[in-house]
């Protein structure tokens, strides 16, 4: 490697989001260069990801943003362009019904899926019984801990509907997916460096000149793009621009849970999403007819927040595990709990309230797509598609801070503006201030 080395565009981070800019500026015409610390592509948080994709936020933006995102997912080949020799990620669009805090759904969110044109049915509880026949139907709400005496408590009242949207799925493999972005942007010219540290962001009158490396090289390039996840508070901080950021980034430890799924019940035969507002939990359909269950960050859960993301404890914590999948048995009383504690546990990159940052900086030339919350798989190639619009208006003199862009989806032809995603936003009420977004 040369000492010098340049590129038009440098995205430091190889994770979903990361591999799709760095696909939509190749194709765009720049020269990318993807570095990333881990020895592939997808390899960190992204490859935990539980890589459900749905359109249920708090916020116009946050459904429009997931429902433009969800066709990119129903069209990957012909998005992707190329072929991958591991073949393709598949997406199971299998829909998604969504129990408990019905006023939330029908104040907040119906309203945001019938502007916007989000398909959905409010289904009766004879409509749910006989869709998930295994389901115990008692309101546990609000979500509480083993702990708590009130946990163990038979419900005082029954669930009495449940909102259902045919436009939802998950992606199979999340690091396939990630792997097939790489391809992709190979195809268009750009590069990727593995097991490769950005150590340094050096500047000069007040622009961004390029990476500086553990192995004391450097590499040059006008444009620079942290896409680091739960590291990306750490990148900020050596491009010296953290401060100047009125929302700010942290890095939260997450777990979630493997099960079988209940005895007599095919949950891959009658696959479906699962938001379980009620309980706190979500869950989905897993390989071998096992159910992959996490949190919705209810309020009884404590929050684990890591200073250095490269070291948390990544043992699944019986503790955690236990609460989760008990919430789980709550909703399926035949599910039984294995002694045999499987799950993963990561990292979120965490926003203020959640809702992520794509956005430039006050170092011009620093981009920003971070704060991704454990909830932007689902919206990697949009978002993408945005940043690429964003960075391409900004490098040509617009005034983004001023006049923020603008970007007509190419699927739902509807416009989302960036400022909803800005540094510098107010903290956005709307937020549910947890995963949902």
């Amino acid at each position: 490697m040369a000492d010098h080395e340049s590129f038009d565009a440098i995205i430091i981070g190889a994770g979903i989001i990361g591999a799709n800019i760095g696909f939509e500026l190749s194709k765009a015409g720049y020269r990318t260069l993807n570095i990333d610390k881990l020895p592939a592509a997808g390899y960190g948080s992204t490859g935990n990801s539980c890589a459900i994709i749905r359109t249920h936020y708090s916020t116009w933006a946050g459904v429009a943003m997931a429902y433009e995102g969800l066709f990119y997912w129903k069209n990957w080949a012909d998005y992707l362009e190329t072929d991958d020799e591991r073949g393709l990620a598949q997406f199971i669009y299998c829909g998604g019904v969504y129990l408990g805090d019905t006023d939330r759904y029908t104040d907040k969110v119906l309203p945001l899926f019938d502007e916007i044109g989000v398909p959905y049915e409010v289904w009766d509880m004879e409509t749910l019984a006989e869709r998930f026949p295994v389901f115990d139907f008692g309101s546990y709400s609000p979500p509480k801990r083993v702990e708590d005496d009130d946990f163990w408590a038979e419900p005082a009242e029954q669930l009495q509907t449940a909102v259902y949207s045919p436009a939802a799925g998950y992606v199979s493999d999340p690091q396939l997916s990630t792997h097939n972005l790489q391809r992709a942007a190979e195809a268009k010219g750009g590069e990727f460096r593995f097991n490769t540290e950005v150590t340094a962001i050096p500047s000069a009158e007040g622009r961004v000149t390029g990476v500086a490396l553990a192995d004391g090289t450097t590499i040059d390039a006008p444009i620079v793009v942290n896409v680091a996840g739960p590291h990306s508070f750490v990148i900020n901080q050596l491009a010296g621009v953290a401060d100047s950021m009125k929302i700010k980034t942290k890095a939260l430890r997450h777990e979630v849970h493997h099960v079988p799924a209940p005895e007599g019940f095919d949950f891959e035969d009658n696959p479906s999403l699962v938001g379980d507002d009620d309980l706190g939990t979500y869950f989905r359909p897993e390989v071998g007819n096992h159910i992959l269950v996490g949190s919705q960050d209810p309020d009884c859960d404590p929050q684990i927040w890591v200073s250095d993301p490269d070291d948390f404890a990544r043992e699944v914590s019986s503790d955690q595990w236990e609460n989760q999948v008990m919430r789980l048995a709550r909703r399926l009383p035949t599910l039984g709990v294995p002694g045999d504690k499987k799950g993963v546990v990561d990292l979120y990159d965490v926003s203020d309230d959640w809702i992520p940052i794509y956005d430039r900086t006050d170092l011009d030339g620093f981009y920003v797509a971070i704060g991704t919350s454990g909830n932007q798989f689902k919206n990697a190639s949009v978002a993408a598609y945005c940043m690429a619009q964003l960075i391409q208006q900004v490098e040509e003199g617009h005034d983004h801070d001023a006049d923020p862009v603008t970007v007509v989806g190419i699927h739902i032809g509807l416009e989302l503006n960036l400022g909803a995603y800005s540094r510098n936003r107010e903290i956005n009420r709307d937020s549910s201030f947890s995963v949902l977004g």
